[in-house]
């Protein structure tokens, strides 16, 4: 009986999302990038939610609204993300589920966008050679030599990194940041900057970093579709309190060294996943979000 009423409530959630997609594409509002298929993204999106349960053991499909759950999935739709590739996830919060998105979900979204091509990122260490450039003519930075050495890659003596946002004429955007400017953003997260992936993975937080802000200003200045930009912005990281929210950047690296490491599987006795978050008493507003009651349609 639990397991008729698990379906009819993906049927009903799925049906509704497809139907508001397949709307705003026969507006012209939306284009679906033609290798992708919402409705295998759905059904992967659901496979995952069904085995999710919050910090109280209960599963997310039932402590968070409809609504929440139905908008969650729309904008993971509207921005063409899988999460079966880790380019997004889920996280309940408040009774409500919120969709957030990795950087490697970043990236895939960045380049829908209008001329892009690519994004690149790489971290400089003390030793490289590195030199930029303030461009008069086009108010942009340029950078004019980036010479890495092998030897030099050390985690412990980062000096920074940047991210270009590449065009088909070459690079349309580049954002430049010291290990000072990294530091302090990752300062703004649940884990402080102090995470195991950030101790141990130093190198690829950095470009993380500097990849979500070159990404996150090029979209926002872009004339892309506003409903594109909007579940862009709505499924950006948010910064929550350390009692709200553990941060998700160890998943995110965990993810990543499970899909490159192809020697062994790792042994992991976890039935289902487990978002620790600690749902806060209020009005049933999450910070930064709009309170949607329906998700008006």
């Amino acid at each position: 009986m639990e397991n008729k009423a698990v379906a009819t409530q993906e049927r009903n959630i799925t049906d509704k999302v497809l139907s508001r997609v397949k709307s705003l594409e026969g507006k012209g509002e939306l284009k679906v990038p033609g290798n992708y298929s919402p409705e295998n993204a759905l059904k992967s999106a659901y496979l995952i939610l069904s085995e999710t349960i919050d910090r109280d053991k209960k599963p997310v499909l039932q402590s968070c609204s409809e609504a929440s759950i139905a908008n969650a999935l729309l904008d993971m739709t509207i921005q063409g993300l899988s999460p079966s590739k880790k380019q997004c996830y889920f996280i309940p919060y408040g009774g409500k589920l919120q969709l957030s998105r990795s950087y490697l979900g970043t990236v895939a979204v960045t380049k829908r966008l209008k001329g892009v091509k690519d994004v690149k990122a790489y971290c400089i260490y003390e030793g490289d050679e590195f030199d930029q450039e303030y461009d008069i003519s086009t108010a942009t930075l340029k950078i004019t030599k980036f010479n890495p050495k092998f030897e030099n890659i050390d985690i412990n003596k980062i000096k920074g990194a940047f991210a270009v946002v590449i065009g088909e004429d070459g690079p349309i955007h580049t954002e430049v940041m010291n290990i000072n400017q990294i530091k302090k953003a990752w300062g703004q997260g649940a884990a402080k900057g102090n995470s195991g992936a950030h101790n141990n993975f130093a190198d690829e937080m950095a470009k993380k970093t500097v990849i979500n802000r070159a990404c996150k200003m090029f979209a926002n200045t872009s004339d892309d579709s506003d409903l594109l930009i909007e579940a862009f912005n709505n499924s950006d990281e948010k910064t929550y309190d350390d009692k709200d929210l553990v941060s998700n950047v160890d998943y995110e690296v965990k993810e990543e060294i499970k899909e490159k490491a192809n020697s062994k599987p790792i042994d992991i006795e976890t039935p289902k996943v487990v978002v620790d978050v600690e749902p806060v008493e209020s009005n049933g507003d999450i910070p930064g979000q709009i309170n949607i009651t329906d998700p008006g349609f």
